[in-house]
């Protein structure tokens, strides 16, 4: 039995969004987070994103808003959707440990809250800025190849548990894929 919880996300993700939030309620877990890179992930599994599909991606828009609701997370749709997420991914690894979660909450919140243009470099300047991350060594950082290798090792491994989405979340070894099996796998790490 283990004690924590694998959480794969990407921050293209509303879902991974959603559920990074609920995340931040629960102080009796430990989650490590697993960064992916969703579009190579999609890639290696032969799945076709929902954002390239109108009938999936409208109701993945209702559906994120009425779970967000529900769960009262401050949350908009973001008119940008979709963009590469390759450089924030990257990013994520390449700050340094006590600047992740920082990084996360901000960009997370830019992308899924504040309806930002995370593909617009003044707008990643300002909130690296913000969080006192020097831009010119990220933008450095985010193209040094082990930073590149260890994005894609981590795709790759996700890929091999069959994870083929995100969020997922690894519990005792079982996968549960979606921001609603959040509590599940919480079960299953307390059985």
């Amino acid at each position: 039995m283990s004690n924590h919880i694998d959480f794969y996300f990407d921050i293209i993700s509303p879902y991974a969004y959603i559920s990074h939030k609920k995340i931040s309620k629960i102080n009796n877990i430990i989650f490590n987070y697993k960064p992916i890179f969703l579009a190579g992930l999609h890639n290696l599994a032969g799945i076709d994103p929902p954002a390239f599909n109108k009938f999936k991606m409208k109701n993945m828009v209702n559906d994120c808003n009425l779970v967000s609701k529900k769960n009262n997370i401050q949350f908009k749709w973001n008119t940008n959707f979709p963009i590469n997420s390759l450089s924030l991914m990257r990013g994520y690894l390449s700050v340094i440990k006590d600047k992740q979660d920082e990084y996360l909450n901000t960009f997370f919140d830019a992308y899924w809250k504040d309806n930002q243009d995370l593909s617009d470099i003044k707008i990643i300047n300002k909130l690296l800025s913000k969080i006192k991350i020097d831009s010119e060594e990220f933008f450095k950082s985010i193209k040094d190849q082990s930073i590149k290798n260890k994005l894609k090792n981590l795709t790759s491994e996700a890929f091999q548990k069959e994870v083929f989405g995100a969020p997922t979340f690894i519990s005792n070894n079982k996968i549960f894929w979606g921001q609603d099996r959040l509590e599940y796998a919480i079960e299953e790490l307390n059985n």
